[in-house]
């Protein structure tokens, strides 16, 4: 909502998704992608007016929407309906979807698709967990609970959930999985990781990629 404030914002569909573009043109770059679940939360909270060029531009915000924290890319936080009621949950790209885009010097994918799914399998554990859950974050032994029998109440799926994290991230380790608690958990920019952690410069990138491929493991991926 806050880039369709902008004059000459337009949001298309591309493909199978949504595209945010900062002007009509259509060599614009597009600055945002959302998936259909987004799409249709944007729908219900802000007023979109169609394009005879195709596309809808934004004609109405109902309420300041405030900028994500810094270095937390791709946060679009909206509330969507869960088993148990609504939750929050991140509509945006996660920092593991954006390096996944990324290419090294030969042009190939930086990380490969089973790493990718690691990390975002991770990220979607911690995102199911109840509002209490994520901000008492301490991944330190806690009862476990047999997961995933529909008569759980939300605050003991929320102790499975975390049991089933803390496992992944014992299993990849002191020294790794830091970065992933920065990079899946946070949220946080690999660059933001990589100085709240102290690593050399770009050894950020070295370190996730060995993380990621632990957990493809424990995840039993690789």
């Amino acid at each position: 909502m806050r880039l369709l404030s902008r004059p000459g914002a337009v949001i298309e569909a591309r493909g199978t998704g949504y595209g945010v573009r900062l002007g009509a043109s259509r060599r614009r770059c597009v600055m945002l992608s959302l998936d259909e679940a987004a799409f249709q939360v944007l729908a219900r909270e802000a007023t979109l007016r169609p394009r005879a060029q195709g596309g809808w531009t934004m004609t109405a915000r109902p309420e300041p929407v405030a900028s994500p924290p810094p270095g937390r890319p791709g946060v679009i936080e909206a509330e969507v309906a869960g088993p148990d009621g609504p939750v929050r949950r991140n509509l945006g790209e996660s920092p593991i979807a954006w390096l996944a885009r990324r290419r090294d010097g030969d042009g190939r994918p930086w990380l490969t698709p089973v790493e990718v799914a690691a990390g975002e399998r991770l990220r979607e554990e911690f995102e199911s967990l109840g509002t209490q859950g994520r901000m008492t974050m301490r991944w330190d032994a806690t009862p476990r609970v047999d997961g995933g029998r529909p008569s759980l109440a939300p605050a003991e799926r929320d102790i499975a959930t975390r049991e089933r994290i803390a496992q992944a991230l014992a299993a990849v380790g002191p020294g790794l999985r830091e970065i992933l608690e920065r990079v899946c958990l946070l949220g946080s920019a690999l660059e933001m990781a990589e100085r709240s952690l102290k690593l050399p410069r770009r050894a950020g990138k070295t370190v996730l990629k060995l993380a990621l491929q632990r957990l493809a493991r424990h995840y039993r991926m690789a």
